[in-house]
């Protein structure tokens, strides 16, 4: 049977902004090195794999043009998008999708999508070597999640004006690094930008993933359980977020921008 792949913006009503995802709908399960080169071929910061598992159960993998990852807040919900969209889940029932990172679920709340992720606080650590080289800052804070680095910059312009250095980035040996601040806004918390050289991707435009540790660092400063985050890439994007315990819960739109059927076979 074709092989149905769309490309969906997560994190933005708008078309064109936002990250953009592909979502790939497999029949059956598929070689790993299809998948990577079908990535490739997509040139998108991650494309999702949807296999059905049972009537309400997918498996879900992702990957980037270089490699696949553990964790991808925006291709999840990008794939919940498109599962709805299509009438593949009936419009009130939640998604499961079984990950590399455990069961991941989304349901909708009024025209946002939720996804109930784990929480990846960051833990304080020693400021790796090369790592203020490569962003040319002086942080206030510098933590390590279970993924990426973490670093605090003093302003909201500082994180905005940043031009790393990604050859350096890419050295230092983890899936990317997260630089945040708080925010000027009155209807944003905080504001932050993902590079992630090491996976191929120098910057990510909207990162669901590294809300898992923004969010329950925000809420802890702020005192609140619940904080709203812009990813201040050139695309950009917003991110609610909901702490629950050791979860959260990241709630955005979504908007489809191309349908397609792959024009070759699926090799498993």
């Amino acid at each position: 049977m074709p092989t149905s792949i769309y490309q969906v913006d997560s994190f933005t009503r708008e078309a064109f902004k936002g990250n953009p995802a592909g979502v790939c709908l497999l029949e059956t399960p598929a070689d790993e090195a299809w998948m990577q080169r079908v990535a490739a071929e997509m040139n998108l910061s991650e494309t999702a794999f949807v296999i059905t598992r049972s009537d309400e159960d997918r498996d879900l993998r992702w990957f980037t043009p270089a490699i696949e990852v553990d964790l991808c807040g925006h291709a999840t919900l990008a794939t919940a998008h498109i599962l709805w969209e299509q009438g593949l889940r009936p419009p009130d029932a939640p998604c499961r999708f079984h990950t590399r990172s455990g069961l991941l679920t989304a349901e909708r709340s009024d025209e946002r999508i939720v996804l109930d992720f784990p929480a990846n606080p960051p833990e304080p650590v020693d400021t790796p070597t090369g790592l203020l080289d490569a962003l040319g800052l002086a942080p206030t804070y510098v933590g390590q999640t279970r993924f990426d680095y973490f670093v605090e910059a003093e302003s909201e312009q500082i994180v905005r004006d940043l031009s790393p250095d990604f050859v350096r980035l890419k050295s230092l040996g983890v899936r990317g690094v997260m630089i945040t601040a708080r925010s000027r806004s009155k209807d944003v918390d905080f504001i932050s930008r993902f590079f992630a050289p090491g996976a191929g991707i120098d910057e990510d435009p909207v990162t669901g993933s590294a809300h898992c540790a923004l969010a329950p660092y925000w809420a802890k400063v702020l005192g609140r359980d619940e904080v709203v985050g812009y990813q201040a890439s050139a695309r950009g994007g917003t991110v609610w977020c909901h702490v629950v315990d050791d979860r959260v819960r990241l709630s955005g739109y979504a908007v489809t921008v191309l349908r397609g059927v792959l024009g070759v076979a699926t090799e498993g």
